[in-house]
């Protein structure tokens, strides 16, 4: 009987799609924990800024770590909170 493989580890763009601001990427290992990377926010027109109250497609109860924050707004809004966009 062969071995079973072992997971790999998975990398999921969830940001900066069509634009050069707003990029996240998030990185889940083998063993289940997982990390949000370079964790920056939309800048610029109000309709690209609006995107940073979206949903993100990730839970944020299942992220372990946050990584290369470019805001700190970013971890209140990683965390569920919202705040008014200016």
């Amino acid at each position: 009987m062969s071995p079973t493989p072992a997971a790999s580890p998975t990398l999921s763009f969830l940001g900066a799609a069509g634009t050069v601001t707003g990029s996240k990427y998030l990185l889940r290992s083998a063993q289940g924990h997982s990390a949000l990377v370079d964790c920056g926010l939309f800048q610029g027109r109000k309709e690209l800024r609006l995107r940073n109250w979206d949903r993100l497609e990730a839970d944020p109860s299942e992220i372990d770590a946050l990584s290369h924050l470019r805001s700190p707004r970013f971890v209140r809004r990683a965390s569920g909170l919202r705040e008014r966009d200016r």
